[in-house]
């Protein structure tokens, strides 16, 4: 094995993994604990992207993983800087992103003892992740790097957590001055005791870490289904009269095979709904892709295939698929493949090259489904034309029907979308076309508020050639809108939408029907644009249909001139999903 040098510090040991793993961001909130990673990866040329919040550093790691399948990664500081990722790492977890946080922590030899942020931090973050790596000794930085890469691609994808303390990461001689200063010269036997205990811990540190590896990368392979379960599945769809289709996010682990998934799944010919980051799979306005009455589908369908899709409250715990259809779970857990329901057939392995395997021996069966795709197309354009009609109505603002209609036709073909919100943006799902693999982010399963910046900032760096925009709620917005200062500092264009009807309109209107009080659920007609603007930014204020046209082009232009936008819709209320609350 080739030998190198010893790195000026333990960062650089880091910074040097990060590098051979492709890595060219790095999502933080600046600390102490972990500066040095910071200089070590800048030096590497991997850029550093600072933000406002941890919780966004986290979110953004999560979105350029689900986009390049090269896991995300966010070092964070010690204590309160990694108690803020929590949300953020458990929605990664449940979306089975493939996220790297590294958080900083006290000096090892004074864990436990009152140091400055020094808490456990094993029992808050394991539950949300994949592995717990607690290094103990510079020469495991870099091989713990190439593990936490290997084990959030494995299998299952996830998060992985890797703790670093302070005094692995900075230079061996500022430590083994700082252990000195801190031993004291004092010659009473307690003094001597500690200079002994603290001389052999420093040693025990640095042990062996003369000379460093090269870093490496491990070869991780998808895990593939069994040949029985492709077998089964094929002659399950070959009988079929109505064979269905629901393609999730988990399909799209493999990034880079997101064309060929597509191909696949049009030379199919099975009628699909997708959902997650799956929308946009088959582009805008496929033949085979289905948006509406998604539960009568199923229930009609003799065949479901769920590609990446667990039997939980989204398909109402699996009972949407008929008893008597054959159900075919693709999925990497086999867990998630059995949630709720027993499949008939378990092909456990990646979503997405099952699929493909599926297309060679069922060449030209698609024909025979014909009648069957033309009653789903038949009843998709009648809702759309129910939608085009809720969308007529003007009232004192703007009905947001009509304004996402008006947006969806905006955005340009090379539009990236990123959802965060309740009722606005559920309704934006239902009207919204993403128009390409990989260009729609939602927070998948979690239904966590406040991903939207961080996710723009992920899919910005990621896709600097696309329109990204952020369709957010009023409420959503909250979380994240400090985060206009992240994007002016960096230079990130996105356009976010807010759509602002003054409420938590998703849980108000079963709260006030249900228990005749809207109490907590009233937010104000925030100037949200005047914010955004005091960052630097854009900010336009809508109030009524005839001006949505100038502003959508007005923010176009900001954009594609390198400024963020915030574009600000006063919306009228709507009973557009009204019952849609889930459980």
């Amino acid at each position: 094995m080739k030998m190198e040098p010893i790195a000026m510090h333990g960062g650089d040991r880091v910074g040097a993994a990060l590098a051979a793993h492709g890595v060219r961001f790095v999502f933080t909130l600046c600390g102490g604990h972990i500066s040095p990673i910071l200089t070590a990866s800048k030096a590497r040329g991997i850029r550093i992207v600072d933000v406002r919040d941890e919780a966004t550093a986290v979110f953004a790691a999560d979105a350029v993983a689900r986009l390049t399948g090269i896991p995300g990664v966010a070092p964070v500081t010690a204590g309160p800087g990694l108690t803020n990722t929590i949300t953020a790492l458990k929605n990664a977890q449940l979306a089975q992103s493939p996220v790297i946080l590294f958080g900083g922590a006290a000096p090892t030899a004074l864990q436990g003892r009152g140091a400055l942020q020094d808490i456990d931090q094993r029992p808050l973050i394991a539950p949300h992740v994949k592995l717990f790596l607690k290094i103990r000794r510079v020469r495991d930085l870099g091989p713990a790097v190439e593990q936490a890469f290997a084990v959030s691609r494995g299998g299952v994808q996830g998060p992985v957590f890797v703790e670093c303390p302070v005094d692995l990461l900075y230079d061996e001689a500022s430590i083994r001055q700082w252990y000195a200063d801190a031993a004291g010269k004092g010659t009473a036997i307690p003094d001597r005791l500690l200079r002994f205990y603290l001389k052999r811990h420093v040693e025990k540190m640095f042990a062996s870490s003369a000379e460093a590896a090269s870093p490496q990368v491990r070869e991780v392979l998808a895990p593939a289904a069994s040949a029985a379960s492709v077998e089964a599945a094929v002659a399950a769809l070959a009988r079929a009269e109505r064979p269905l289709m629901v393609i999730g996010s988990q399909a799209l682990s493999l990034a880079a095979e997101a064309p060929r998934i597509a191909a696949a799944v049009a030379q199919l010919g099975i009628p699909v709904y997708l959902s997650g980051m799956a929308r946009g799979l088959l582009g805008r306005d496929h033949a085979l892709q289905m948006r509406h009455q998604r539960r009568a589908a199923l229930r009609e369908s003799d065949c479901v295939v769920l590609a990446g899709v667990p039997c939980d409250f989204r398909l109402d715990y699996g009972r949407h698929v008929r008893r008597s259809a054959t159900l075919i779970a693709a999925n990497r857990s086999a867990k998630e493949a059995r949630m709720n329901r027993r499949p008939d057939i378990a092909a456990i392995g990646d979503a997405g090259l099952f699929l493909e395997r599926l297309v060679a021996p069922l060449a030209q069966t698609g024909r025979r489904w014909m009648s069957w795709k033309e009653e789903l197309r038949t009843r998709d354009l009648k809702r759309e034309a129910e939608i085009e009609e809720r969308a007529r109505p003007q009232g004192e603002f703007v009905n947001p029907i009509a304004f996402l209609r008006a947006l969806d036709q905006a955005a340009g073909e090379n539009a990236a979308m990123v959802a965060d919100g309740g009722d606005f943006v559920a309704t934006a799902s239902y009207i919204l076309h993403p128009r390409s693999p990989l260009s729609w982010l939602d927070p998948g399963v979690f239904g966590t508020l406040g991903v939207g910046a961080g996710f723009a900032l992920g899919a910005a760096l990621c896709r600097p050639e696309s329109e990204v925009w952020i369709i957010y709620g009023d409420g959503a917005c909250g979380y994240s809108l400090i985060e206009f200062d992240t994007f002016v500092r960096h230079g990130i264009p996105v356009i976010a939408v807010v759509g602002n009807d003054a409420g938590w309109t998703q849980i108000a209107r079963e709260q006030v029907k249900m228990l005749h009080d809207d109490v907590g659920t009233v937010l104000a007609r925030t100037a949200y644009h005047e914010v955004a603007a005091g960052f630097g930014a854009e900010g336009i204020l809508v109030k009524n249909a005839a001006e949505v046209p100038a502003a959508l082009a007005r923010a176009r232009a900001a954009a594609r001139a390198g400024k963020p936008v915030l574009v600000n819709v006063w919306l009228d209320k709507t009973d557009f999903r009204e019952g849609s609350i889930s459980m």
